[in-house]
C-alpha cells in the first residue's frame, strides 16, 4: 500500500489530480466552520444536545458537522442529490428529456445543466424551511436578538447564505470530478461522514464510560462495524453472470464475432437510492409535526395526533421500522424497473447475433433475463433493508448516539472502493502495481 501511494506520487498528472483533490476537500472542510449570520451558536448547540441522535443528527452526519454548527454549508451536497435523482426518474417519464438523454454529450451537458437548476431551487426551498425551524426551535428559537425582531431579514440572509453554499458544494464536486480522482460529489459526501466520525466515537465512549457493561458493548459494536463492512462489499461487489455467446458472421474476408461473454447483473442495482427515498419519505411527517408540535397543547386533538405521529414514526419503533423495510424493498424493485430495461437489451443482442445458451432470441431472453432480475434484486433490497435498520438497533439496545452503518456505511465503502479502482486504473496504465494486485480470498 505505501509502495503503491509512493508510486502514485512518481507520475505527475496524478500527482497534480491527488493534490487537487485534497485542496478541493479543504475548502469543503474550511467552508464547514463557516457560521452563518444571526444565529446564537450557544442556543443552537443545545438544542442540538436536546435533540440527541434523531432526525437532525442523522442529517448533520453528512455535511460533517456543518448543521450543527449552522455553518454556510449547512445544507451539504443535499439539494444536489435530491435534484439529481429526480432529473434522473424523469428521463425515463418525460419524453422530451428522455430524447436529451440519448443525444450523446451535448444532451447529458442540458440534462447537467437542468439539474444544477434545481439544486438552486430545491437549496432555496430548503434553506427558507430551516429558517423558520431555527426560529421556532426548542420554542424560543436559536436566533440572535437583533434577527428575533427582524425575522424577514433573517430569512432572506439565510436563503441567500446556504443557496449560495450549496452552489458552491456542487462546483467542488464537478471540479474534483473534472481534475481530480474519483466523484467529487461522492467525495465530498464521503469527507462529511468521515469528519463526523471522530465525534461520535468520543461521545460514545462518554456514554459507555460509566457502563459497567462498557467493554462488552465495545466489543460487540466492533464486531458488528467489521461484519457488516465485509457485508457491504461483497454485496457491492457481487453480479450475477448470465452467459452470452456471439456466432459467427463472416463480412468479406472478416469472421467477426464467436465470442464468449457475459451479463453483468449486480446484486445491489439500485444503490443508495432506495434507503435515500425511504428515509425522505418517513422523515417528512417527522419534520412536519415537529414544525407544528409547538402550536397545539398536548391535551387538543391535533396535539394527540402530532404525538402519536411522532412516536410511530420514532426511530426505534417497530412500525417505523416496518414501513422502513418495506419502503426499501419497493424502491429497490421501482428504481431497477426504471433504468435497467431487460427488453431494450434483449433486442441489442439479437441484433448484433448473441443469446443466451438455451434460451431463445428476443422476448424468451427478455423474460429470463426480468425473471432473474427479480430474484437478485429481492436479496440486494432485503440486505439493503438489514443494513438500514442496524443504526435503529444500535441507538435503542446500546443507547449508541450516531448512524452507523446504513447509507452512511454504503456510501463510505462504496466512494472507497470506486476512488481506488479509478487510482489502481492510473497505476496499471502505467505499468505500476497497484492495490487490487491480489484480491483477499475471503471475497474471492
Amino acid at each position: 500500500m505505501i509502495a503503491t501511494l509512493r508510486d502514485s506520487f512518481k507520475i505527475g498528472e496524478l500527482r497534480s489530480r491527488i493534490l487537487f483533490t485534497l485542496a478541493m476537500i479543504a475548502v469543503y472542510r474550511l467552508g464547514s466552520h463557516i457560521p452563518t449570520p444571526g444565529i446564537d451558536s450557544a442556543a443552537l448547540a443545545h438544542y442540538f444536545g436536546q435533540q440527541g441522535g434523531g432526525i437532525l443528527g442523522f442529517l448533520d452526519m453528512f455535511s460533517g458537522g456543518a448543521l450543527k454548527r449552522f455553518s454556510i454549508f449547512a445544507l451539504g451536497i443535499a439539494p444536489y442529490i435530491n435534484a439529481s435523482i429526480i432529473m434522473q426518474l424523469l428521463v425515463y417519464v418525460v419524453p422530451q428529456l428522455e430524447k436529451l438523454a440519448k443525444e450523446g454529450t451535448e444532451g447529458r451537458q442540458k440534462i447537467s445543466q437542468y439539474t444544477r437548476y434545481g439544486t438552486i431551487f430545491i437549496g432555496a426551498i430548503q434553506a427558507f424551511g430551516m429558517s423558520f425551524m431555527l426560529a421556532n426551535a426548542g420554542g424560543a428559537g436559536v436566533l440572535t436578538p437583533y434577527m428575533k425582531e427582524h425575522f424577514a431579514r433573517f430569512a432572506i440572509l439565510t436563503i441567500l447564505t446556504l443557496t449560495a453554499g450549496t452552489a458552491f458544494i456542487m462546483w467542488l464536486g464537478e471540479k474534483i470530478t473534472e481534475k481530480g480522482i474519483g466523484n467529487g460529489i461522492s467525495l465530498l459526501i464521503f469527507v462529511g461522514i468521515v469528519a463526523s466520525l471522530p465525534s461520535a466515537i468520543i461521545q460514545t465512549y462518554r456514554v459507555f464510560s460509566g457502563d459497567a457493561l462498557f467493554y462488552p458493548k465495545v466489543l460487540i459494536i466492533l464486531f458488528f462495524t467489521v461484519a457488516v463492512t465485509a457485508a457491504v462489499i461483497w454485496i457491492q461487489d457481487g453480479v450475477r453472470k448470465i452467459p452470452v455467446q456471439y456466432a459467427k458472421r463472416v463480412v468479406g474476408r472478416r469472421v467477426y464475432g464467436g465470442q464468449n461473454t457475459y451479463i453483468p447483473l449486480r446484486i445491489n442495482q439500485a444503490g443508495v437510492i432506495p434507503i435515500i427515498f425511504a428515509s425522505s419519505i418517513l422523515l417528512f411527517p417527522g419534520l412536519i409535526t415537529n414544525f407544528f408540535s409547538h402550536y397545539f397543547s398536548m391535551d387538543s386533538f391535533m396535539g394527540r395526533v402530532t404525538n402519536f405521529i411522532n412516536t410511530v414514526l420514532g426511530p426505534s419503533h417497530w412500525v417505523y421500522l416496518s414501513l422502513y423495510c418495506l419502503l426499501i424493498i419497493f424502491f429497490s424493485y421501482f428504481y431497477t424497473a426504471i433504468t435497467f430495461n431487460p427488453k431494450d437489451l434483449a433486442d441489442n443482442m439479437k441484433k448484433y447475433g448473441g443469446f443466451i445458451p438455451g434460451v431463445r432470441s428476443g422476448r424468451p431472453t427478455a423474460e429470463y433475463i426480468d425473471r432473474t432480475l427479480i430474484r437478485i434484486t429481492l436479496v440486494g433490497s432485503i440486505f439493503l433493508a438489514i443494513i438500514a435498520v442496524i443504526p435503529n438497533i444500535l441507538i435503542s439496545w446500546a443507547n449508541v448516539p450516531f448512524y452507523f452503518g446504513g447509507t452512511a456505511l454504503l456510501i463510505v465503502v462504496g466512494v472507497g472502493l470506486d476512488t481506488i479502482k479509478q487510482l489502481e486504473s492510473h497505476l496499471v496504465t502505467r505499468n505500476y502495481d497497484g492495490f487490487l494486485k491480489k484480491k483477499s480470498r475471503l471475497f474471492k
